[in-house]
């Protein structure tokens, strides 16, 4: 009887700590996760302040550099801002290598702009990749016809991208047009099916036209 009731205590404790620890381990993350993204903006800035005040003041760094995107950000809603932004999109655009660079950065970060995601991402896909038998979540970003040379016959293709590495890192893989399947999922909650490791994927998906 002793024996029963200390394992009984024992696989209670066990229930208790494995769901504190399921429920703890997110918000660690969430904190450590936002304490580097703190110390790291702060530190952008913090030497600058160094040289004006003499000493460290932290978190005026990372302070100050909310208030910069904050103004930024407001300053780009009006139709002035947007005409400095231009101009200065333009200067940036005439320099080889930040053209390029800075290109390529704004075509990624307004792929994954709520204001843009109906331009950059029109449906969230399933295609088989990268062999046989193996599907993989995807977003079609546009759509190609290819015209043969020969026999002037046209084959349809999809370009698809694929996230490899969370969501800002993947694959751009074409596709013919009867391979892809269209899902009903919104582009939203196809980023957070990403996010997620698959965890928000609902149970059944229904495959809807294109």
């Amino acid at each position: 009887m002793p024996h029963r009731r200390t394992f009984s205590i024992r696989a209670t404790f066990k229930r208790r700590f494995l769901a504190g620890l399921l429920i703890t381990i997110p918000i660690i993350v969430t904190f450590l996760i936002i304490g580097s993204f703190f110390r790291f903006v702060d530190g952008l800035l913090e030497p600058i302040y160094y040289r004006i005040f003499g000493y460290h003041v932290y978190g005026l760094g990372f302070i100050s550099a909310i208030v910069i995107i904050f103004i930024t950000g407001l300053v780009s809603t009006n139709v002035f801002g947007r005409k400095v932004i231009t101009i200065f999109e333009k200067i940036i655009l005439k320099i080889p290598v930040f053209k390029g660079i800075y290109t390529a950065i704004k075509q990624l970060v307004d792929a994954f702009s709520p204001e843009r995601q109906g331009a950059a991402f029109k449906k969230f896909v399933i295609v088989e990749y990268p062999r046989t038998g193996v599907f993989v979540f995807g977003f079609l970003t546009k759509e190609y016809t290819i015209k043969e040379q020969k026999d002037g016959s046209e084959i349809y293709l999809r370009a698809v991208y694929i996230p490899t590495n969370n969501l800002y890192l993947g694959d751009i893989v074409l596709f013919k047009e009867e391979d892809v399947h269209y899902t009903d999922i919104p582009i939203d909650e196809g980023i957070k099916i990403i996010l997620s490791g698959g965890i928000a994927t609902p149970a059944r998906i229904s495959e809807s036209k294109q």
